[in-house]
């Protein structure tokens, strides 16, 4: 248990379903959120003994070097990271306040490039693998989700050319992009008929008519394909849609 695995919005939600399957895999689990308490309370839930819980806003460069540098002296080597951390100011962009996109953009792009950038320096002399959760929007696009959908974007061309810098040093890092999932930033979407995507949300309704599996996923079906990816040696620089069949429209 001297290798840990790290999850980044861990306390909810698909990071929470990930943490709790690596638990039951017999992994070290640090869990960190934003709320101290509900980190705590998700650690203490978890499977197994001896299971971490840390704060930490990812949109700020100084408190994710402190966390990652408390992991290293602490807890001991980091095997994997997973970034689920995330926000959405769903709006048309006309009507969206620049604060929110930038917020948008920070926690979701930023966040998880910050993360992944402190976690090399141990990776790197050990290897692991990183996977990061995007969202179906961020590749198809979605109305009134124009921040959202960047900042996902962006995520998933830096996830693949970061799998390039790091190959040769025997660590692996892949995107999962979930599409409606039934977690607490699509609550009461599913009523509604509206649409809600990956780890954020999303607009646009009609959601069952447009999805060929004819329901919601849940955060436990992410949380498998995330340590798919965790576990594969020879996957990297990919993504993997888990979204029912999901068509938005255009």
């Amino acid at each position: 248990m001297s290798r840990l695995s790290v999850v980044f919005g861990g306390s909810r939600g698909i990071g929470r379903a990930v943490a709790g399957l690596l638990a039951q895999r017999g992994q070290r689990v640090v869990v960190i959120s934003r709320n101290q308490e509900a980190a705590q309370a998700t650690a203490v839930a978890l499977p197994g003994a001896d299971h971490v819980a840390l704060s930490c806003d990812v949109s700020k460069e100084q408190e994710v070097q402190k966390t990652f540098e408390a992991i290293q002296k602490n807890y001991g080597t980091m095997r994997y990271l997973v970034n689920a951390a995330g926000i959405n100011r769903d709006g048309l962009l006309l009507r969206t306040r620049p604060n929110d996109i930038v917020s948008v953009l920070h926690t979701n792009l930023l966040g998880s490039m910050l993360t992944c950038r402190a976690a090399l320096r141990s990776m790197l002399g050990q290897g692991g693998a990183i996977v990061n959760i995007g969202s179906v929007v961020g590749m198809k696009g979605n109305a009134g989700q124009c921040a959202y959908s960047a900042s996902k974007a962006g995520l998933e061309g830096f996830t693949r050319s970061l799998a390039k810098e790091v190959a040769s040093r025997n660590v692996r890092v892949n995107l999962v992009a979930p599409g409606f999932i039934r977690t607490d930033m699509t609550a009461g979407l599913e009523q509604e008929e509206a649409g809600g995507g990956g780890a954020g949300g999303g607009g646009g309704g009609g959601a069952h008519t447009r999805i060929p599996l004819g329901r919601f996923g849940e955060p436990e079906e992410v949380a498998q394909a995330v340590l798919f990816l965790l576990e594969s040696p020879y996957i990297t620089g990919q993504v993997l849609l888990v979204d029912g069949g999901l068509q938005l429209a255009l």
